[in-house]
């Protein structure tokens, strides 16, 4: 039940996050705009502001000091005061903050909800390019932004749409890091389970469904999209801190690496002889020591027999075998996988996957397929009938 959960937590995230749309644009559709103004937005509001306060105590608490936890702490931070500051105001007089019945948002409006996405960024930032992030940089981000609303004030021209487009810009160049993401992480690691690369594209995803209820919301301002968006942010503070409670960052786990000079990135030229010399005694030592079967085998853990560092170990197994580290050594592990088959033909999947370093009977299934075409049961009767 616990690996189905796991492992079916993709369709489950998106089920769950439709369910949130459809209820919400249903339930919206028999709320009055009036009675959505006075009573349904702050009690919204009010949900958002705990959950953030809530999320950011539990995030900062546990920390471990890694940045990027702090940084979701931020956001949850900046929310739940954002949404406390509106119900200060709704309370305290009738300031029309978060006017539902108005055609269009205000200026002041369009700049908060943009500064308010933009913070929804940062993890992710952080995610894709640990470090990245400075203050001068965070600024030079929103200088831009800032630009386009003063116009908007200045020109008699409606930059709406511009503005409310500018948070987009930014996601889409987080978007493009992506595959490099995932690619570092293959280069690194032999099992990306614990960091859970598609985490990130869930993520990514409720911002753009989030950024696009917003964008609808600047151009109609429809009580009905404000309260979708409302629900989908809710959903999307509580389910990211839960799952960043419970993430690893790979990056820390290369720390060292880290900290490489720039120059150590550029093609290294060994020697053909040495280059040989070192593919047999990594062979060697792959065949006798067997350490993938370790499921936490990672790319450094080479340097036992490989006098190289992070950067020339990955320029040496992409150059000598065409693939990443990942893939390199999943290939030792289906290999161990079916020689266990041959030797044992009653043996069960999962004392397999087990054996040979897989996190799961589900990863060593999908990764046995990949490779070989064939699923594990139907590469067993094709070489038990041959």
């Amino acid at each position: 039940m616990r690996q189905f959960f796991k492992y079916q937590s993709g369709v489950i995230f998106f089920l769950i996050l439709a369910a949130c749309v459809a209820a919400s644009i249903w339930l919206s559709r028999w709320i009055p705009c009036e009675q959505f103004d006075n009573v349904v937005s702050p009690f919204l509001s009010g949900i958002t502001s705990a959950v953030a306060f809530m999320g950011a105590w539990l995030i900062f608490r546990h920390s471990d000091g890694l940045r990027i936890r702090k940084a979701w702490g931020l956001t949850l931070l900046t929310w739940g005061l954002a949404d406390g500051a509106y119900l200060v105001c709704w309370m305290a007089a009738p300031l029309s903050v978060m006017n539902m019945g108005a055609y269009q948002l205000t200026t002041h409006e369009l700049l908060i909800g943009n500064l308010l996405g933009w913070t929804l960024l940062l993890y992710p930032t952080e995610a894709l390019r640990p470090q990245w992030l400075t203050v001068r940089r965070a600024l030079l981000q929103l200088m831009p932004m800032f630009a386009l609303v003063a116009l908007d004030y200045i020109l008699p021209v409606n930059l709406t749409p511009v503005i409310s487009l500018y948070p987009f810009a930014l996601l889409g160049l987080l978007i493009a890091y992506m595959r490099a993401y995932k690619t570092w992480c293959e280069e690194n690691f032999s099992t990306l389970d614990d960091f859970d690369v598609q985490w990130i594209m869930r993520n990514l995803i409720m911002l753009v469904l989030v950024g696009g209820v917003y964008f609808y919301l600047c151009l109609s301002h429809s009580h009905t999209r404000a309260f979708t968006q409302l629900w989908l942010v809710i959903f999307m503070l509580a389910y990211s801190t839960e799952k960043i409670l419970f993430q690893r960052d790979p990056w820390t786990m290369v720390q060292p690496s880290l900290q490489e000079k720039s120059d150590e990135s550029e093609d290294i030229v060994v020697p053909e002889a040495t280059n040989v010399a070192y593919r047999k005694k990594l062979e060697q030592w792959m065949e006798h020591e067997k350490p993938y079967t370790n499921p936490n085998f990672r790319l450094i853990d080479l340097q036992q027999v490989l006098p190289m560092n992070r950067t020339y170990l990955s320029q040496f197994i992409h150059r000598e075998y065409g693939c990443t580290f990942y893939q390199f050594v999943n290939r030792y592990r289906i290999e161990e996988a079916q020689r266990l088959k041959l030797e044992q033909p009653d043996i069960k999947i999962g004392e397999v996957s087990a054996r040979c370093g897989f996190s799961s009977p589900t990863v060593f299934t999908r990764t046995f397929t990949t490779i070989t075409g064939l699923t594990p049961r139907q590469w067993g009767k094709k070489i038990h009938s041959a």
